[in-house]
């Protein structure tokens, strides 16, 4: 049934909600859909996963090249019925002047029709100046057809379609009246996970029922339908391997959720098995050879992670024995000696002494350039361009107060990490960083790290936590 790509002319017009009613309306009809979001994304993908009923993957130019994004959109949406793809801010936005790494860029190298989510608050017929705008800009970005967010009534409705039909020759596909029931949560860094929100599913069957009603799913599937074939994909698919031979523990509860599917799919193609960890639930640290902590909001869950003493003390006693520990953002601030919220503090694992401050701004948000050392426990500058690539970081917190005489496994060309010019600290078969990486081509951090857990193991047959 093709694929299609949700834009808007600029964020918080109400894509995500739209789109992740979509998924859950087309997955109600029996369906199977299969969501992307474009960007480094966690809370979207985690809502559109649930929507869909299917893991949401994420297409960056950022941190991953044009062909690895051919491949996995070619491999995933090909087994799927139809495709959406939520975009990232506006249709022509993004950090390149050209535009090469824009939603309409992508739209363009995925041959999907786009359909433009408005925001309609304030404005009537100059809707359609807005729209023709998008149309002449890029010429062949096919912008096929247009949803009315945030509509005020029926009247503004029908004021905004004679706009539209008139002055673009678009189709309004969906009108969206104004419905403070379709609000999700916000906090510091988007929408409040769907790990956090006891409701997600009641949530999202909401979204669907109303977004459905007020969409033409119909033709919303023509538009799909008009998509240009998929990528010829060069890479097999990626499959968990035949037999596993290593355990990989891995938290994820509502404290710790940040993940990307794919590189999750990467280390079990490797050969691990990953094994869920509740760190608000759990007494001990189960029999793994090692550990995988990303990121998350354990400043939100401070009390319920520092009541789990025993738990933070197995964590602690297995990282100093020499497990193979990777921890990203939130996970490095699980394992420093503290958090700081405001008023409220907790202590944490405590394997990294230094303590984890919250401020009320981002001290570190975007795209990141970081050249390996080649000092970690698992260096991927073997594979990397010269040890450098691209990540991403988006934390509001800072490690203060860390002790001297630490290694680094990774220099900061462009962003912040720790401190503005190194991040990655190693602290024996621990590597922990403010910096989300993302697995690919050129710097398969997957394969590295599991890689490392095997070795590890073999040298201590008697292996990992118990």
């Amino acid at each position: 049934m093709g694929h299609l790509l949700l834009s808007a002319a600029h964020k918080s017009s109400g894509k995500t909600t739209i789109t992740l009613g979509l998924c859950a309306a087309l997955h109600e009809r029996g369906l199977k859909v299969q969501p992307f979001k474009k960007g480094p994304d966690y809370i979207d993908p985690m809502w559109l996963s649930v929507a869909a009923g299917q893991n949401c993957y994420n297409l960056d130019f950022n941190t991953a090249k044009t062909q690895c994004i051919q491949d996995l959109f070619a491999m995933k949406a090909g087994q799927a019925d139809i495709s959406l793809i939520e975009g990232n801010k506006g249709l022509h936005d993004g950090l390149a002047r050209d535009g090469s790494n824009s939603n309409a860029a992508l739209a363009k190298l995925l041959g999907a029709p786009v359909v433009l989510v408005l925001d309609t608050r304030g404005i009537t017929r100059g809707i359609a100046p807005l729209i023709l705008g998008y149309q002449a800009f890029d010429k062949d970005v096919n912008i096929a057809g247009i949803i009315l967010n945030q509509v005020g009534g029926p009247r503004h409705e029908s004021k905004l379609r004679d706009a539209v039909e008139y002055h673009t020759g678009l189709p309004v596909l969906g009108a969206v009246h104004k419905d403070p029931a379709l609000h999700i949560r916000e906090r510091h860094l988007g929408l409040v996970p769907s790990n956090e929100a006891g409701s997600a599913v009641q949530t999202i069957r909401h979204i669907a029922r109303t977004i459905g009603d007020q969409l033409d799913i119909d033709a919303l599937l023509e538009v799909a339908a008009q998509a240009g074939p998929l990528p010829k994909s060069t890479t097999p698919e990626i499959k968990p391997a035949a037999a596993t031979d290593v355990r990989i523990g891995i938290a994820r509860d509502p404290a710790f959720g940040f993940y990307y599917a794919d590189d999750l799919e990467a280390m079990e193609a490797a050969g691990a098995e990953l094994v869920p960890i509740n760190t608000l639930a759990d007494a001990q640290l189960p029999n793994v050879d090692g550990l995988f902590i990303g990121g998350g909001f354990p400043e939100v869950h401070l009390k319920a992670l520092e009541a789990n003493e025993s738990l933070r003390h197995s964590i602690h006693d297995a990282i100093e024995n020499g497990l193979p520990t990777y921890a990203e953002c939130g996970g490095m601030m699980y394992l420093s000696r503290s958090i700081r919220w405001d008023e409220d503090k907790g202590a944490m694992v405590g394997i990294i002494p230094a303590d984890s401050i919250m401020y009320e701004r981002p001290q570190g948000r975007g795209y990141v350039w970081v050249e390996d050392t080649g000092h970690g426990p698992w260096s991927i500058a073997q594979e990397s361009a010269g040890g450098a690539f691209s990540a991403h970081e988006f934390h509001y917190s800072r490690l203060e107060n860390l002790e001297e005489g630490f290694e680094f496994a990774f220099r900061i060309k462009r962003g912040v990490g720790i401190d503005g010019q190194s991040d990655g600290i190693i602290y024996k078969n621990l590597l922990a960083n403010y910096v989300h990486l993302r697995n690919g081509k050129d710097y398969r951090w997957t394969d590295r790290f599991v890689a490392f857990v095997r070795q590890q193991k073999a040298t201590k047959p008697t292996g990992g936590a118990s």
